[in-house]
């Protein structure tokens, strides 16, 4: 049994006795614990929570930035809408103006021609001038709308713009040539807007 003035004393077994001989190793093992074994120190914890802040706040100026890239483009559509609006109004109105003066320029032919009706009771030659002077008029319209008659007669024949309705043999002509036309061509803006009936002459075959 232990002496008690050896464990008062802490000498039993030619050491410290009790606590007082094993606190000191155990404190040791706490400290090298904490600083090994995960536990974070104040300035570990102090850095995560100020990276979390800086991260939060990140995160609220990107959603900032969506929100106003989004407002954005909802401006730059709705102005690309009005913009097409715009431009459709814009092209009907053309449009109709357009016509406008196309249908005024008409009506004037038309009171000529009802004026040359009016004049065939003072007999032919007053209603042929008349016609003439439609005539006139009406391809004078047509070319400043950019209508142009296709060449035909004493032209060689064309496939492109003209239509052949009947074909004879001529042994004055070296090609295909244009002898009469049944109904004028056009053409628009440079593209054929009606190709001409014809008749053509065509060479003799040389037997």
């Amino acid at each position: 049994m232990a002496n008690p003035d050896e464990v008062k004393n802490g000498t039993r077994n030619g050491g410290p006795a009790g606590g007082a001989g094993v606190a000191p190793a155990a404190g040791s093992a706490m400290r090298d614990s904490k600083a090994t074994g995960g536990e974070a120190t104040t300035d570990e914890i102090e850095g995560i929570v100020e990276e979390n802040a800086r991260l939060r706040e990140e995160i609220e100026t990107l959603k900032l930035k969506v929100d106003e890239n989004w407002n954005q483009f909802l401006r730059s559509r709705a102005d690309m809408d009005n913009y097409r609006k715009r431009t459709e109004r814009d092209i009907a109105m053309m449009v109709r103006m357009g016509k406008r003066d196309l249908l005024l320029r008409l009506l004037d032919i038309a009171d000529n021609f009802q004026r040359a009706l009016d004049a065939s009771d003072a007999g032919p030659e007053a209603l042929r001038s008349g016609l003439d002077i439609l005539s006139r008029q009406l391809d004078a319209v047509l070319e400043s709308e950019g209508v142009k008659p296709i060449p035909s007669v004493g032209e060689k024949f064309d496939p492109a713009v003209h239509e052949a309705v009947a074909t004879w043999i001529s042994p004055d002509v070296a090609d295909d040539t244009i002898t009469d036309e049944i109904r004028k061509g056009y053409t628009y803006d440079g593209d054929v807007l009606r190709v001409a009936r014809v008749r053509v002459a065509q060479p003799a075959k040389v037997t």
